[in-house]
């Protein structure tokens, strides 16, 4: 049986691992906010510059170049942009994610206890009963551990693929601006 000190325990780890997570989400929040308003420092420059020298601009040619050259670094600020959208994704993502596995780990112990101290407390000729528990608990670990190892290799190859995207992307534009 739980004691109510392991009750109010585990209670206590529970808010925390919470305010633990609602803290971490909201430095992702900040950092989310904190790279927009960099974005659109940058945005509101960069315009501000391209409206100088488009007025600046003497014949049609100048203005195609003006207008090409602008591509590239375009495709480049953007593809920067996602990328480091994505790392604090990921990053608050995987720290979510660990907390949940170690709550996990923590909470298979705690049951593997439990079953332990039923088993040394059961009735004779309950061996059977306590065998088939212990070994539905550790299908249920197994179970669980094949899932995340899935998630992690699904995770790798999304960020495989969105790393491929963003060079292509940036890549496309390097032919269109050089035969302009």
């Amino acid at each position: 049986m739980l004691t109510v000190e392991q009750v109010m325990a585990s209670h206590k780890a529970n808010v925390e691992t919470l305010m633990g997570l609602t803290s971490k989400a909201f430095e992702g929040v900040e950092k989310i906010v904190e790279l927009n308003l960099s974005a659109s420092r940058a945005v509101m420059a960069e315009t501000a510059e391209h409206a100088k020298a488009v007025l600046s601009v003497k014949d049609a040619q100048e203005l195609m170049a003006l207008q090409s050259g602008l591509l590239q670094p375009l495709a480049e600020k953007t593809a920067a942009y996602s990328r480091h959208l994505y790392d604090i994704a990921s990053g608050s993502t995987a720290e979510f994610a660990k907390s949940v596995e170690g709550q996990a780990a923590d909470a298979q112990k705690s049951f593997m206890g439990l079953v332990d101290n039923a088993a040394k407390n059961a009735p004779a000729g309950s061996e059977t009963a306590v065998a088939v528990m212990k070994s539905a608990v550790a299908a249920a670990s197994n179970a669980l551990e094949s899932v995340q190892k899935a998630v992690k290799q699904a995770t790798d190859v999304a960020e495989a693929n969105f790393n491929a995207v963003a060079a292509t992307a940036v890549n496309a534009t390097k032919p269109v601006s050089k035969k302009r």
